[in-house]
């Protein structure tokens, strides 16, 4: 099993190398059903792999001009006082009621994944910024980091673009300094008397850094809307088990 939860953080890598995003949300599932790790504790753990992972992301695109650090400044920083909250609100809720959440947030990550898909590649920001709507999806993606402990880039990407006037190249490398901004304050929202196996995290974080630099090197090889419908596919797949197993919440 610990080989099968490793070969899933090498598909997660894979998915923020190629994708920018999206790969975080399959942390937590893999965790519980492959590892069998309780929900909470999981949650608690997803934050440091997802932020690490995130971070290294980061940290390259940074190198290749491709973060705006102001946005993401701005945008995080909300965002983060979101996390916060989330993950104090966390704390009270059953955890079947938080994998139940991240079921409907992978399935609407999934959707998001295939529309765009389907859509014409942009590269160019939109004309007109809209900050209170930006800044109000950074306030609802941090809360949601916060409660179910997913990274939210399939959300964060198309605001920054749509609502933020940052072009894809940059809100890609924007995101992933979002996502690590998100886990710290998600992490501090939740901390507790849980008992993290940190040598865990760091070899399933390794595995992933390793899956987002094949994936980066990869990239120009892959049709990258292919490549999103097959992922898209894979989420709806374990969205549709962690829904199944809450289904009495539903």
């Amino acid at each position: 099993m610990f080989a099968l939860a490793l070969a899933f953080a090498l598909i997660i890598g894979l998915a923020l190398g190629m994708l920018g995003g999206g790969g975080s949300i399959l942390t937590v599932p893999v965790l519980v059903y492959v590892l069998g790790i309780e929900p909470k504790l999981a949650i608690a753990m997803s934050f440091p792999i997802v932020g690490l992972t995130s971070a290294f992301g980061a940290w390259r695109h940074w190198r290749l001009g491709n973060v705006r650090l102001e946005r993401a400044l701005l945008f995080g920083g909300v965002a983060m006082l979101g996390a916060f909250a989330g993950g104090r609100i966390a704390r009270l809720l059953d955890p079947r009621v938080q994998l139940a959440i991240l079921g409907i947030a992978m399935a609407a990550a999934a959707v998001s994944m295939l529309r765009s898909s389907f859509r014409a590649a942009a590269d160019a920001p939109a004309t007109n910024i809209h900050p209170v709507l930006l800044y109000g999806v950074g306030l609802g993606v941090g809360i949601l980091t916060g409660i179910v402990g997913i990274g939210g880039g399939f959300l964060i990407v198309p605001a920054l673009v749509i609502l933020g006037g940052v072009a894809m190249r940059q809100a890609v490398g924007t995101s992933l300094l979002v996502i690590a901004m998100n886990c710290v304050a998600g992490y501090a929202g939740q901390a507790g008397k849980m008992v993290i196996d940190w040598r865990f995290v760091a070899s399933f974080s390794a595995v992933a850094i390793c899956g987002l630099l094949a994936g980066t090197a990869l990239l120009r090889f892959v049709k990258q809307n292919t490549l999103k419908r097959g992922f898209a596919v894979l989420l709806l797949l374990i969205a549709a088990l962690v829904l199944w197993n809450n289904r009495s919440l539903l």
